[in-house]
């Protein structure tokens, strides 16, 4: 079974890769897609804001879909439409296309993120350590990835189709065929076990909470480095345009980074240390952002940031699993959504403080949210309060069985 395990996470590795790939390839190529529907200044946050919502939509339907049917088949088939969906974005001409190609995309991607996460936390539980933020580290690798043929298209002036439809070529049919080893740890959230777990009772959501909040606030944090970053250089601490194109790909190299060695920490130090540390560091990445003199302290600031910010989501998509050991589909799923909340709220927030106010104390609000999550490191123990104070037990390997019948 070993080599199911192997199969299982390298596999499941690349889905993170796809998923990073082909949702950079859409936000960063926002602007093109605009000027391609006419859609106007006016109208373009609507379409923006309807993405996360459906998206929302498509976890909460992937939390009853896998009390029928396994995660590994709700993945199976969302990668592909998300990809598909994608090139439905490039290759459309009328806005009305535009809107169903974002709807797809939108359900699609909720139903990919909840499913993938909970094949990763069932992962985690088969191999006894922690390994979700090496998924989530290739997730970030995808994003590099994809942002960086992003510019390849704008630099060789591509259309939107040419520049999609080659990934879309080559990850599709990859993805088909690696989701032949995906791994399902039969933790569904159905059953004696659920009930026991507390599912759907109103006690769920009370110890679910915390992990929600620290969801929320770390996508408030990134999504405030993705919408801001550039702006903040440029027209706060003075950069140049170039250089103002700088801080996300910083943010995305040091968040693969974190991501990269951050499972050793957490098997060192335990997923409680490694919270509490990101969360500090996340926050002073903040204050020196919002005190920096000029651009390349501003740049210190987002690297602190993306150093930070990176361990936080896989650590609290793992910590539900703990928490909720026989009902972490539908917990993970739950916990999903709040995914989707902190990217809407995160932008909007600093723009209006910004315009209000001034971006550099906007930039402290984001701060005082993250270092809240530092009131809820203990919900990240490797042993939940519930049963027993907090501390390790010892873990015992699930052995998974492979969606192919393995």
């Amino acid at each position: 079974m070993t080599d199911v395990l192997r199969r299982g996470r390298a596999s499941l590795a690349f889905g993170f890769f796809a998923q990073g790939v082909a949702f950079a390839l859409l936000v960063t190529r926002i602007p093109a897609i605009q000027d391609r529907y006419g859609v106007s200044d006016a109208l373009l946050p609507a379409f923006l804001a309807a993405v996360p919502i459906l998206a929302g939509v498509g976890s909460v339907t992937t939390e009853r879909v896998v009390k029928r049917i396994p995660p590994s088949r709700v993945l199976r088939w969302s990668q592909p439409v998300v990809l598909l969906a994608l090139f439905g974005v490039g290759a459309g001409e009328r806005m009305v296309e535009l809107g169903l190609a974002l709807a797809a995309f939108g359900l699609a991607v909720g139903a990919l993120d909840a499913s993938m996460n909970m094949l990763g936390v069932s992962l985690q539980r088969s191999y006894g350590r922690s390994i979700m933020l090496s998924f989530h580290a290739v997730y970030s690798l995808g994003g590099i990835v994809g942002a960086s043929l992003a510019w390849v298209g704008v630099h060789w002036d591509l259309a939107l189709v040419v520049s999609y439809l080659p990934v879309v070529v080559v990850l599709l049919p990859a993805a088909l065929v690696g989701s032949r080893w995906y791994v399902d740890g039969g933790s569904g959230g159905g059953g004696a076990v659920a009930e026991e777990a507390g599912e759907g009772g109103p006690v769920v959501f009370k110890m679910l909470l915390p992990l929600c909040l620290v969801m929320t606030f770390a996508y408030i944090g990134d999504s405030t480095v993705s919408n801001w970053s550039a702006k903040y250089l440029q027209d706060v601490l003075g950069s140049s345009e170039q250089m103002a194109t700088v801080p996300y790909n910083v943010y995305m190299v040091t968040t693969l980074l974190g991501r990269a060695i951050g499972d050793f920490g957490v098997r060192r130090f335990g997923a409680v240390a490694v919270v509490r540390m990101g969360a500090v560091v996340a926050a002073a990445g903040f204050a020196v952002v919002a005190g920096a003199p000029g651009a390349w302290v501003g740049m210190l600031g987002f690297t602190l940031l993306g150093l930070g910010l990176c361990v936080l989501v896989p650590q609290t998509f793992a910590a539900a699993g703990r928490l909720f050991p026989g009902a972490s589909d539908t917990a993970i799923a739950r916990l999903n959504v709040f995914n989707y909340v902190g990217f809407l709220i995160g932008s909007p927030l600093v723009g209006a403080l910004g315009d209000a106010w001034n971006y550099r104390g906007a930039m402290l609000v984001p701060m005082v949210l993250v270092l809240v999550t530092l009131v809820y490191a203990r919900s990240f123990a490797a042993q939940p309060d519930r049963y027993g104070g907090g501390h390790e037990r010892p873990r015992t390997a699930d052995v998974g069985r492979g969606s192919n019948g393995l």
